[in-house]
């Protein structure tokens, strides 16, 4: 994979919404690599490099994340994201079926970049995917991560 070329990781347990998402971001030809976790730990275990993402190697040029998920949810990934320095500027999108005010307004203070409510209409949702690929992994300058 080429350096320069960062990946997106989705973080969702929905195994339908991670391969809707998948395909309206491979829809818009980006060629960033898709990286799945199951649930807000395999998010951790991506970011540290542990478990099943052992050989991973950089961060993700953005984080997609569930809120409603098993074992750790998105709102906690989402405050060990931002309290760490070492991950704290990666973009982090809310891309949740919750449309819950307590949970937006929680995400934002957390330092969540956006917050998007997944459309339950497939069209809408695809093109909401393909735009949220296109700027937050191609277009937006995200400042260097050490």
């Amino acid at each position: 994979m080429n350096p320069d070329i960062k990946r997106i990781l989705i973080v969702d347990d929905s195994p339908e919404d991670v391969v809707l998402t998948s395909s309206a971001l491979a829809e818009n030809n980006l060629a960033n690599e898709i990286i799945i976790a199951e649930d807000g730990l395999e998010a951790l275990d991506y970011l540290h490099k542990r478990g099943k993402f052992a050989n991973v190697n950089g961060l993700p040029a953005v984080i997609l994340l569930d809120i409603k998920m098993p074992k750790m949810d998105g709102i906690e990934v989402l405050k060990y994201i931002r309290a760490d320095p070492k991950f704290m500027l990666i973009p982090v999108i809310m891309l949740t079926s919750s449309n819950e005010e307590r949970d937006l307004v929680e995400s934002y203070k957390l330092g969540a970049n956006s917050y998007v409510v997944k459309p339950v209409d497939i069209a809408q949702f695809i093109n909401a995917i393909k735009v949220l690929g296109q700027f937050w992994a191609v277009i937006n300058k995200p400042p260097p991560v050490r």
